[in-house]
């Protein structure tokens, strides 16, 4: 069955009682049981939620992996899949990924004695060279954050299977419309579900999906025990999102590419970062494993006086540090979604004060241009 047809019906057979189209909000924190030493299935919503489970079960099933968790944000549920790891383990992460999730890394989990290698993980080689005897998983984005550098998921999975390791895969931007990194070998996929999977901007949630069945047990066992689940509101809303994925990153993916191709043109932009312009170093790569290029966008400016004067001056593009809605986004990395980045890392990686990142809506694609446009101008 198509993806598109899997996220539409997601949670219509829940329940079979009434018939109810959408899945039913279960605002509850606690079930009743049927009688001593029985259950329904359910005994407390941080163990197990009807509606969350909808939401999980869904996702599983969209990403043909074997068990779903969510969780109350995606920076929950990377941190709860850490929980995995003991002191003395090593990870090698991408170099290039987004700021909180270094934060949590560095400042968060580098005090438990976890150590971290950052590489650029669109370099297969760079990443067998960092591997040592203590490193148990890659922890990947399959599109990084800001810049757009791809992964070859496939080649990377292949490594991490010849040396024992976890392969990670944050999919966040891609979504598993896009691509479906368990086919292409990897154990766990995570998500920031309030960036494309939920595409509103009016919900705060994590989705993490395992695929060996053992893994998921462990998994569970800390989502049941640390608590960070997502609420059965959130879960419902996540769930609505869902239904609507396919549509909305057809026309995101459809926008992104004309602004890509006009932002490349124009005079005052030196470089575009976008994975579906042939000109950039992995678009052949993403081209095979993927069923299309994304809708963020990464462009440099020839001056940094035009950064102020795009992020105050568009009219339809909302100055915001999230992406993936709806809504058309911009926003300025080196001081907003990276700050927590040090400074030279920073400018090593092309993090910089001239660059920009788009997160392209539905919105129409001439308007959108034409916002640019007399943006640009002043």
């Amino acid at each position: 069955m198509n993806i598109a047809t899997q996220a539409a019906q997601i949670g219509l057979e829940w329940d079979t009682r009434t018939g109810a189209v959408t899945v039913p909000i279960y605002q509850t924190a606690t079930f009743r049981h049927p009688g001593l030493g029985q259950s329904t299935g359910y005994d407390y919503s941080r163990s197990g939620n009807p509606t969350r489970q909808a939401l999980e079960e869904g996702i599983a099933r969209l990403e043909g992996g074997g068990r779903g968790f969510a969780y109350s944000s995606g920076m929950a549920a990377i941190a709860n899949l850490l929980l995995l790891f003991k002191r003395g383990d090593h990870l090698i992460v991408t170099e290039d990924l987004y700021g909180g999730t270094y934060r949590l890394f560095e400042k968060v989990f580098g005090q438990y004695d976890l150590s971290f290698t950052y590489v650029d993980t669109s370099d297969t080689a760079a990443v067998a060279a960092a591997i040592r005897p203590e490193t148990k998983a890659l922890f990947v984005e399959s599109l990084t954050n800001p810049l757009l550098k791809i992964a070859d998921i496939a080649a990377l999975s292949a490594l991490c299977r010849q040396h024992g390791l976890l392969h990670i895969v944050d999919n966040t931007f891609l979504t598993p419309y896009l691509l479906r990194p368990f086919e292409l070998g990897a154990d766990i996929t995570v998500y920031s579900a309030t960036k494309y999977l939920a595409g509103h901007n009016d919900t705060v949630s994590g989705l993490v999906v395992v695929q060996d069945p053992a893994l998921a047990e462990r998994v569970y066992f800390h989502q049941n025990s640390v608590g960070a689940v997502l609420g059965p509101q959130d879960s419902w809303l996540t769930i609505r999102g869902m239904k609507t994925l396919s549509v909305r990153l057809d026309r995101q993916q459809e926008n992104a590419g004309r602004i890509a191709r006009w932002l490349a043109a124009h005079p005052l932009v030196r470089k575009v970062h976008y994975p579906g312009l042939e000109s950039h170093p992995g678009h052949a790569i993403l081209k095979r494993q993927a069923r299309g290029f994304g809708a963020m966008i990464a462009f440099e400016v020839t001056e940094p006086a035009l950064v102020e004067q795009l992020l105050l001056k568009t009219r339809l593009i909302s100055f915001a540090e999230s992406l993936g809605g709806v809504e058309t986004l911009i926003t300025f990395p080196e001081v907003q979604t990276h700050a927590d980045i040090e400074p030279a890392i920073r400018a090593r990686l092309g993090i910089n004060n001239v660059l920009l990142r788009l997160s392209v809506g539905i919105e129409d694609a001439d308007d959108l241009i034409a916002d640019l446009a007399q943006a640009f101008e002043g």
